[in-house]
């Protein structure tokens, strides 16, 4: 597997990213919207077996497929399970041509200064040797930004990307996620405040480093132009946030350059009860959707 023919795809296919890697806390709520409730599983294991199915039943779909969606965001315990026989980031490259990412943090710290930091990350050396061992393309880690405050999306900046040179060091793309929350009071305030801590780090990152950024769709259409054009930027992506999809893909549509990395808003409108044609049919109309706008 070449990782310059993955890096390539990113780079210059159209396409979007599928984010799969809801964990811990969220997989209840994504099982929820799914049609499965809470007494389908009596322990943790074997919640995770019930969102490897769903995840499965995604990833196999004939409407998954590299012509549409360039990479899927993992978590550890997807990576480490397989799909039809094969580790699922194999499956995802060589059966479906979608890029492997894997999901590193674990989690929010409290709020603080108008943020939430990531808990600091447990072990994330032998992750990324696991990753990378597992033919793992890159990392995603998400930071979440509340209010409009200097000192706290200073702190976010500066531990997104310290923890991003850690992961291009093990060989890996880190993807850097410091969203600001939809309903953040002055969010036009807070973007401003993150893209300029951003552009400062990115032009500090060596020849050698490449990143991608996941951000929040902006107030302004094209505010994030300047990391879409960085030469130590990959791709920009945009996370859905909150918005439902079809505003988060009118927004989306607004922003050129810019390409979706849709969780919620992707798998919106599949349930477990619908019939294998139903759900593909309804996954297809969803990727399509997403994958015009991301095209512009």
């Amino acid at each position: 597997m070449s990782q310059s023919e993955q890096k390539s795809k990113i780079a210059s296919r159209p396409g979007f990213i599928a984010a799969l890697d809801q964990s811990g806390g969220s997989t209840p709520k994504a099982l929820g919207l799914y049609g499965i409730k809470p007494d389908a599983w009596s322990n943790e294991e074997e919640m995770y077996q019930v969102v490897h199915a769903m995840r499965t039943r995604i990833i196999t779909s004939p409407a998954f497929n590299g012509d549409r969606i360039i990479a899927a965001i993992l978590f550890e315990n997807t990576m480490d399970r397989d799909i039809e026989g094969q580790p699922t980031a194999d499956y995802l490259w060589k059966v479906k041509k979608v890029v492997p990412i894997l999901k590193v943090d674990q989690g929010l710290a409290e709020e603080k200064d108008g943020v939430q930091l990531m808990k600091p990350i447990k072990g994330l050396d032998a992750l990324l040797r696991k990753a990378v061992s597992k033919r793992i393309f890159g990392t995603k880690m998400r930071s979440v930004i509340k209010q409009a405050n200097e000192k706290g999306i200073a702190a976010v900046v500066a531990q997104q990307f310290e923890l991003a040179k850690q992961i291009v060091a093990a060989g890996l793309v880190p993807i850097i996620e410091p969203e600001v929350d939809i309903k953040c009071p002055d969010k036009a305030k807070a973007e401003k405040l993150l893209k300029a801590g951003i552009l400062a780090e990115l032009d500090k990152l060596g020849q050698d480093q490449t990143v991608m950024l996941k951000l929040t769709l902006p107030e302004q259409d094209n505010f994030y132009a300047d990391c879409v054009k960085h030469p130590r930027v990959l791709k920009v992506v945009a996370l859905s946030g909150g918005y439902t999809r079809d505003e988060a893909n009118r927004k989306l549509a607004r922003n050129q350059g810019v390409v979706a990395s849709f969780s919620r808003a992707l798998a919106e409108g599949l349930t477990a009860q619908q019939t294998d044609a139903e759900f593909n049919k309804t996954l297809d109309g969803s990727i399509q959707s997403i994958f015009e706008a991301s095209s512009t």
